[in-house]
């Protein structure tokens, strides 16, 4: 983490002088603060459902102050596993979870959490529908019945599967005992209790509720904060939730408003209006750092930026061509351009934390940046210049569209005629109507093993193949080893090779560079940013008041 600053003591009289705005964090409602946060986009989907909002704007909103898992993520440390809803997990066997509950646990509606809330929440009937797990058949569970579940969106029991490929279901040992059973052995069932997706929801609230879109729109969980009010593509207020099993939450209401444009972002903050700008690229840090009382903090994370292609292109379904796109790129030369050094170039889809299992592919590294051998794979390809669609969000990510608009001229310089295509949202990303070419997308470490990203984004149940970018059978079949396989070596030379496939053979993907994020905010308020999308307004990380 990298804290910038410029912190002037701001005087009641100086401030007078300009006409006083008073900022969100001192409007406070009772005795406790409230903060606004202007983000570029609250949820995807409109809905506040974890399963259904796989994203990153959608961390930013859910953790660590809405949703909570058994296992929790250490948001601001290392990024791995502590007690949650849990207190303890031990191994039964290789496919076995035994956890112990932490009593006590108060719902938002009042309810206690207990273990019929936590295999409700692994249920067929809450994700999973009339799926099977991968290697057996459902069990501890109740049978799903479509004719009277919720109207559950289409593509929420794949999205569940991408995680669980594997689990049967949950078993109720006693009120406060879970045991997680799954088909075949997994080494990694204690990280996926604390990824994205495997939080708890209170089953008395999704059985009162008329309809999925009903319970989506304001789900009952178990953290600091619960929700007020949700205005769709608007604005999310959270409200302290005082019986918090963590204790008293330091804030009274945390709103998120959207605001998509960068310029407003940062005039909303330096105007007061907001008490934190995300989303900033580099080129907006000098704005903030350059008016008193604001600084920008930021933090390289847990993802990657990456491009993906289509091979239902009949250009790209040539890996040649998707070869020459790769060295066609100086992903130097883009970090040092928009990001002013301030992230780097990974050795391809790995993450540093992987070393700590010993699962990092040492000497591995991004496709070099090499025209000769672009033009060369081009023209043995016989390639014609023929256009590949790009189809692109106006900077969902940051720096988004200059980045693709510098793509596209490397490309052409080594003879490669891609054509921009900007779309509204991801929606009309996906769309299967028309020539698809390719898009943007990101990569998360979400539970510090290679599976993901890898296997749960590329595998047999990733979203690539669930959307039919790519696929590639030899990959298929080292998932299910890095999926089922207790043997490291195995499991590291399985891994070892999907990258050769996805990134060098058959390309899946381009690695372009590790993700960061850049946050503007009030240097006064003492609070600081996790190397994550996740932003922690927990006790812990604000600053007493007096």
């Amino acid at each position: 983490m990298i804290r910038l600053n410029r912190r002037h003591a701001l005087g009641m009289m100086g401030a007078a002088a300009g006409g006083l705005v008073l900022p969100g964090y001192l409007r406070a409602q009772g005795s406790r603060p409230s903060v606004t946060v202007a983000v570029q986009k609250i949820t995807n989907n409109n809905t506040l459902d974890i399963w259904n909002e796989q994203s990153n704007v959608g961390e930013r909103v859910f953790f660590p102050n809405l949703w909570e898992g058994l296992i929790l993520r250490d948001w601001m440390g290392d990024q791995g596993p502590v007690p949650g809803l849990a207190t303890e997990w031990t191994r039964i066997d290789d496919k076995t979870l035994e956890l112990k509950l932490r009593q006590g646990v108060k719902f938002h509606n009042g309810d206690e959490m207990t273990a019929e809330d936590v295999a409700f929440s692994f249920s067929p009937e809450r994700v999973f529908g009339d799926t099977r797990p991968v290697g057996g058949e459902t069990i501890f569970a109740e049978d799903f019945k479509p004719e009277t579940a919720k109207d559950l969106p289409a593509t929420l029991p794949g999205i569940g599967r991408r995680l669980w490929p594997s689990l049967q279901g949950v078993e109720v040992v006693d009120k406060y005992t879970v045991r997680f059973h799954n088909a075949t052995p997994d080494v990694t069932l204690e990280g996926r209790l604390y990824a994205f997706g495997s939080q708890i929801a209170n089953r008395r609230a999704w059985d009162e509720a008329a309809s999925y879109a009903e319970w989506a729109s304001s789900p009952v969980t178990t953290g600091p904060y619960r929700v007020e009010q949700h205005r769709p593509d608007v604005s999310l207020t959270l409200v302290a939730f005082d019986d918090y099993w963590g204790g008293r939450p330091p804030l009274e209401r945390i709103t998120f408003v959207e605001v998509p444009e960068v310029a407003s972002r940062v005039n909303g903050l330096l105007s007061g209006e907001y008490d934190f700008a995300c989303d900033l690229p580099p080129d907006q840090i000098g704005n903030v750092m350059g008016a008193d009382g604001f600084e920008v903090q930021n933090s390289t994370i847990w993802n990657h930026r990456i491009s993906v292609f289509n091979t239902q292109n009949e250009i790209l379904a040539d890996p040649l061509v998707r070869r020459a796109m790769t060295h066609a790129i100086d992903r130097d030369a883009i970090v040092q351009a928009l990001w002013a050094g301030m992230t780097n170039v990974p050795a391809g889809l790995q993450f540093e934390s992987f070393r700590s299992s010993d699962m990092f592919i040492e000497g591995w590294a991004a496709p070099e940046y090499n025209p000769e051998l672009a033009r060369e794979l081009l023209q043995q390809a016989g390639y014609k210049g023929d256009a590949i669609p790009y189809r692109l969000l106006n900077n969902y990510y940051t720096n988004q569209t200059a980045n693709g608009q510098i793509m596209v001229e490397m490309w052409k310089q080594v003879g490669l005629n891609v054509e921009i295509e900007m779309k509204e949202n991801w929606g009309q990303i996906h769309d299967p109507a028309g020539v698809k070419g390719v898009r943007d997308w990101s990569a998360s470490n979400s539970i510090n093993d290679p599976i993901t990203p890898m296997v749960v984004q590329f595998g047999p149940n990733g979203e690539v193949q669930q959307k039919q970018d790519w696929s590639n059978a030899e990959l298929n079949e080292l998932s299910v080893v890095m999926e089922t396989s207790t043997d490291r070596a195995q499991r590291k030379k399985a891994i070892a090779r999907m990258l050769e496939i996805a990134e060098r053979e058959d390309p899946a993907y381009q690695v372009l560079h590790q993700n960061a994020v850049f946050t503007g905010m009030r240097a006064d308020l003492g609070w600081k940013a996790a190397p994550a999308f996740a932003m922690d307004f927990r006790a812990s990380n604000w600053p007493t008041s007096g």
